[in-house]
């Protein structure tokens, strides 16, 4: 019996798609793909970074179609079996089974000593991205564009200074000119919502986690801006997760917007796949927005606006008031209170028409 080992879709201990859906063997098999490549993504986390490096599948499936790509990540559950052979949550297990495998290409795009430590460790005929230094931290492997990805990680000067938008900097660093790849994110659960589809449905959400609480906007804003949204005939959905549950119930009884709760992430996921607009900070909510192509409104005052590329289908709005709150946990100028609810309803209108 012929057995191709070689093919994309040979499983070694269960039958593949091919055999599953049409009953093929090997020998006369017409979805048989050669293996040409064997290219290893290492991209972790987090959950807003894994989305926005899927636009790498769409060059790296384009230029190299038989090549098995694997993805390593904390999160999984978000990247698609359609664009990457095998999906790898972290686990002893796994880094154990990827250090028996010599990839052709490795690419990390990752800075953390988990990444760096696999990007290290794992045999690869070439390496792109990162790795470790004799101290033990996150170097470039060879390249100018991963040289400027490391250098405007460490100096804050250099990073306000940068120009390129994120998924520029990840196509310059596997070698390829970005031509406005997408996303690529799926929503894998149909749930039912309690939503009036005949108006359009803007999806406010409302927290920025834990981390960088300057990006938060006035509780009273969200109220005024809500109310104002469904005045004039918009449906208007509270978005946020555990951190934001108690923050969404107050808002909800003090403008009459609807909130169903907080939810797992594919279920989430689902809920902002129901949203016509979403207004978000720079947050996960944001990323899959963009995934799903939403229409978004991105509220901003301490990330470099040149970092987020959004596809024609949104705006970024930052403070009238400026400060230097770079990256900066709390803001002294409260610089998110200059973003005024009527400013913000005037650019829901404008971009839905």
């Amino acid at each position: 019996m012929i057995i191709k080992t070689d093919c994309r879709f040979f499983e070694g201990d269960i039958p593949c798609k091919p055999h599953k859906q049409f009953g093929y063997h090997c020998s006369d098999c017409p979805s048989y793909q050669k293996i040409q490549n064997k290219i290893l993504i290492i991209k972790l986390g987090a959950i807003g970074d894994v989305i926005r490096t899927t636009p790498v599948l769409r060059k790296l499936r384009e230029v190299y179609p038989s090549a098995q790509i694997t993805w390593i990540s904390y999160y999984p559950e978000i990247l698609s079996a359609e664009w990457i052979d095998r999906i790898l949550n972290v686990s002893a297990e796994n880094i154990h089974y990827l250090n028996q495998i010599k990839f052709d290409w490795l690419i990390n795009l990752d800075k953390d000593r988990i990444a760096i430590s696999l990007a290290q460790s794992i045999a690869a005929e070439k390496k792109s991205g990162f790795g470790i230094d004799e101290y033990g931290r996150a170097k470039p492997f060879s390249t100018e564009a991963e040289n400027h990805k490391w250098l405007t990680g460490i100096f804050d000067d250099l990073s306000k200074q940068n120009t390129k938008h994120y998924v520029e900097e990840v196509f310059d660093i596997i070698g390829y000119k970005f031509n406005a790849e997408d996303y690529i994110l799926e929503n894998k659960e149909m749930s039912k919502w309690d939503l009036d589809y005949s108006k359009k449905i803007v999806g406010l959400n409302t927290g920025c986690g834990g981390r960088w609480t300057s990006r938060l906007w006035p509780d009273e804003y969200w109220i005024e801006l809500s109310k104002n949204l469904i005045k004039n005939g918009y449906e208007v959905v509270l978005l946020g997760g555990e951190q934001e549950h108690e923050k969404n119930l107050f808002l909800s009884s003090k403008s009459g917007a609807k909130y169903s709760g907080h939810f797992p992430l594919k279920k989430f996921i689902s809920l902002v796949d129901q949203c016509t607009i979403v207004i978000t900070a720079v947050t996960m909510a944001m990323h899959i927005a963009m995934g799903l192509k939403k229409k978004v409104i991105i509220f901003n005052n301490i990330f470099n606006r040149n970092e987020f590329y959004l596809y024609g289908r949104g705006e970024i709005l930052e403070p009238q008031v400026k400060c230097e709150c770079y990256y900066s946990p709390v803001c002294p100028h409260d610089s998110m209170k200059s973003i005024y609810p009527e400013s913000v309803f005037n650019k829901i209108k404008e971009l839905l028409g």
